[in-house]
């Protein structure tokens, strides 16, 4: 009977993920242990370490329960403790329910998004110019609303245009009626036509996502850490955009540029055009539901359409916390189209509870890093200096920390012992400014490198949509880096010799 329960509970462990990846998991936990015995320190940067692999493997296996069982490890191993997980959790709690409600509001306005970026995919045959559109109005739409809400929005329509091809494709995979080959031919061109599309997908989504980073760095509701940030400095909405923008402007036009050449060069996993079968299938797919749209369904998009203008008025305003943004336009959306049941209601928040659920694993991992100061040395290094110099370096440390752990995190720690520097006189106001300045662009723009950088690469990667375009954790970061590249350098040379303002 033992024995028995043993071999349900090997076969049970981690589900379908490969048996070495579970062996893996398996031997970080034996391994943690006996690390804490002989340096706690080192064993938090190796449980860190661990937590990133968990996140490259996305695709292998979901990161909440390999993850989950690291930080309980860590919690019972006492390199951090539950009420320092609780406290990470409070900090973040308008990410939390901005994950919440506001990426299952997104869900309920999928037949508009759908409806408006089929016009705008089918309308514009030029790759390069939908590339710059994807980059531009993510960049736009990030600096009023925040990145999570763009990257849900993105995520949607990708979704929806997946399934569209998929649906169809399937379908006629096996319609000899316009091919004369074999069935095996006609499968492999399915298949051909299915990666293509796939890819093509996959640059579009990295774009978006990108540009998400490039709107969010230039004001105060583009990020978490801008408005805490902005909050510590009392800087108002426009005074945060004058203080960033002689590093913001110039990153956001070497971003878009590199949109561009990375399409020309067709270099790092961009460039691949929409085929002309997948064309033909969605147009098929638009002029079949335009001949079914009923009256009905005209207002449901248009019904979603106002609720959308509503959700940008309220987020760009700053009306309220866009968690409850969220929850309105759930309200309104389903209200107003009759969506009343349960069940229909129920099937939004599928998409966003098991990422809040990592989100919060992931404030553990942030709570051991905190707990066992890892990051603290960096920290007094960097105060060594001073000048030019120590922005510049407040600045790298600030990014690399980042690609590491949390933006939101690093802005804390670093804003708050800056903040503590001021109070007590060792800087002036102005040094103050400068320093916060370099904090936010630093967390901002060389995060790109790597989807634990940001909560909406992060997102991204943990997807439904992920595996559908494979876009695993090591293709990302491939993906990223080029971006990651300029944007940091132009950063750097643009804080270093632009002139400030404000």
């Amino acid at each position: 009977m033992a024995r028995t329960m043993s071999e349900a509970l090997r076969q049970n462990f981690l589900g379908n993920s490969p048996s070495w990846y579970k062996l893996t998991i398996i031997g970080f936990l034996i391994i943690n242990p006996v690390l804490v015995l002989i340096n706690p320190h080192l064993a938090s940067w190796v449980l860190v370490i661990e937590f990133i692999f968990t996140l490259a493997m996305a695709l292998k296996c979901y990161p909440l329960q390999p993850g989950g069982l690291l930080a309980i490890q860590a919690i019972v191993m006492g390199l951090a403790s539950p009420e320092h997980v609780l406290h990470e959790a409070e900090a973040n709690f308008e990410v939390i329910m901005l994950l919440m409600f506001m990426v299952a509001g997104i869900y309920f306005l999928r037949d508009m998004l759908l409806y408006t970026f089929t016009k705008i995919l089918l309308g514009v045959r030029s790759k390069i110019l939908l590339s710059l559109m994807f980059s531009f109005a993510a960049a736009f739409l990030s600096a009023f609303l925040d990145a999570l809400t763009v990257t849900a929005v993105i995520i949607t329509v990708a979704v929806g245009f997946f399934g569209v091809y998929h649906k169809v494709a399937s379908g006629k995979q096996w319609d000899h009626s316009h091919d004369h080959g074999s069935d095996d031919e006609v499968v492999e061109l399915h298949r051909a036509d299915l990666e293509q599309f796939r890819a093509f997908l996959r640059s579009l989504m990295m774009h978006g996502a990108v540009g998400t980073a490039l709107g969010g760095v230039t004001t105060m509701v583009g990020e978490p850490q801008n408005l805490l940030i902005a909050e510590v400095m009392g800087w108002s909405f426009i005074e945060f955009f004058i203080r960033m923008a002689h590093i913001s402007m110039p990153v956001l036009a070497v971003g878009l540029i590199t949109c561009i050449v990375l399409e020309l060069t067709r270099s790092f996993g961009y460039g691949t055009e929409l085929s002309p079968k997948v064309r033909e299938v969605l147009e098929s797919f638009d002029n079949q539901m335009a001949e079914k749209r009923t009256k009905s369904d005209i207002m449901i998009i248009a019904v979603q359409g106002v609720v959308a203008v509503l959700l940008i008025i309220a987020l760009g305003f700053g009306l309220a916390a866009p968690g409850m943004v969220g929850l309105m336009v759930i309200v309104l959306a389903t209200a107003f189209n009759g969506i009343t049941e349960e069940h229909r209601i129920g099937h939004a928040f599928e998409e966003a509870l098991p990422f809040t659920a990592l989100l919060v694993v992931f404030f553990a991992i942030v709570a051991v890093i905190d707990h066992q100061g890892l990051f603290k040395p960096v920290i007094h290094w960097v105060m060594t200096y001073d000048g030019k110099l120590q922005e510049a370096l407040f600045y790298m440390a600030n990014g690399v920390l980042s690609m590491i752990s949390d933006n939101v995190f690093v802005a804390t720690v670093y804003i708050g012992e800056v903040e503590e520097m001021y109070k007590s006189g060792a800087i002036t106001r102005e040094h103050f400014d400068l320093l916060a300045v370099a904090i936010n662009t630093g967390t901002n723009i060389p995060s790109v490198a790597t989807p634990n950088g940001q909560a909406a690469f992060l997102f991204l990667l943990t997807s439904a949509l992920a595996p559908l375009i494979r876009l695993s954790y090591g293709r990302m970061v491939v993906m990223a880096f080029p971006y990651m590249i300029t944007m940091t350098i132009t950063g750097l040379l643009a804080l270093w010799y632009m002139p400030h303002f404000g």
